[in-house]
């Protein structure tokens, strides 16, 4: 019976951590070896890209690429973390900004900027955990870190204000809100938060815990989206059975003989008959020779059937 390998896009729902997703997903496919791509707070919703068996060896390229959220946020409040759920530090007292204020405010973090990752995070200190340290009342000194906010629109629905950011990886959307709140000068936290995009995944993509539970096996197997789906805006070398053994062992292959041209620091895919079979980056050796370094590997190739 074939095993069920690739990536399924959850649509994580708003009340549970991103671990009990993976714990019902093991139960639902009985697939152990099962991990996600860009963890979501118990109170955030949205894309949770599932990484199932041998996809797993492809969570650290996943986590790299941009995300886009809409985040409701609500001023005049603070709280210790940043978002509606935690205990509230600060009350303003006195009319709150107009939406024109609030979305001129906002706009001002457009572009690269540092952001103090909040207490309440999965980030560690001295190999503790921040948000064990809050929960414990402790708070120590973080370091500013630059993220970069690609594009931000904000828009009013109902009187309440929202944002829709597309952002790189490593940026607090809570943050955001609590700064937009200190630079109006009335404070604020975040309402509520929907990740609608991780790289090219999108919320049109996913699929529910619930709707899993449903299928049947070969439903699920049907559905799972491939590695190389993850890749397909890099360039790709196709080359010969012969080389498959290069690879497997992590030989450099030399682009001259493969008629390739890559620029030093490339990442690019590397396919054997119609296969996608590993990530290789292209650089120089030792000789000063233009090679392609196996990176990761994602299949043997079909190479391997016939030996």
């Amino acid at each position: 019976m074939s095993e069920l390998c690739g990536i399924f896009i959850v649509d994580k729902p708003v009340g549970v951590t991103s671990q009990v997703v993976i714990g019902r997903l093991r139960k639902v496919t009985g697939i152990r070896r099962i991990g996600h791509c860009g963890t979501l707070d118990p109170l955030a919703s949205g894309v949770l890209p599932v990484m199932i068996g041998n996809a797993t060896k492809a969570c650290e390229y996943l986590m790299d690429h941009d995300k886009v959220y809409v985040a409701s946020i609500r001023l005049g409040v603070e709280t210790d973390t940043e978002d509606i759920t935690g205990e509230v530090t600060a009350r303003h007292e006195g009319a709150l900004p107009s939406f024109e204020e609030f979305s001129a405010a906002a706009k001002t973090f457009v572009g690269e900027i540092d952001q103090i990752p909040p207490m309440y995070s999965a980030l560690k200190k001295d190999g503790i955990k921040l948000v064990n340290l809050a929960r414990e009342g402790v708070t120590v000194e973080r370091e500013p870190r630059k993220v970069t906010i690609h594009s931000l629109e904000t828009y009013e629905e109902k009187g309440e204000f929202f944002l829709r950011v597309h952002c790189s990886r490593g940026t607090y959307i809570r943050t955001l809100c609590a700064d937009i709140g200190k630079k109006l000068g009335c404070g604020a936290a975040m309402q509520s938060l929907v990740r609608t995009k991780t790289g090219q995944f999108t919320l049109d993509d996913c699929v529910t815990v619930e709707q899993l539970d449903n299928m049947t096996f070969e439903e699920r197997l049907a559905l799972p989206k491939t590695v190389e789906s993850l890749f397909t805006d890099l360039p790709e070398v196709n080359i010969p059975d012969y080389y498959v053994k290069l690879v497997r062992g992590g030989t450099n292959l030399f682009q001259k003989k493969l008629k390739a041209d890559f620029e030093d620091g490339t990442l690019l895919r590397i396919r054997n008959r119609d296969e996608f079979i590993a990530l290789g980056r292209a650089g120089t050796d030792e000789n000063g020779k233009a090679v392609i370094r196996p990176e990761k590997l994602f299949s043997l190739g079909e190479q391997s059937a016939e030996e």
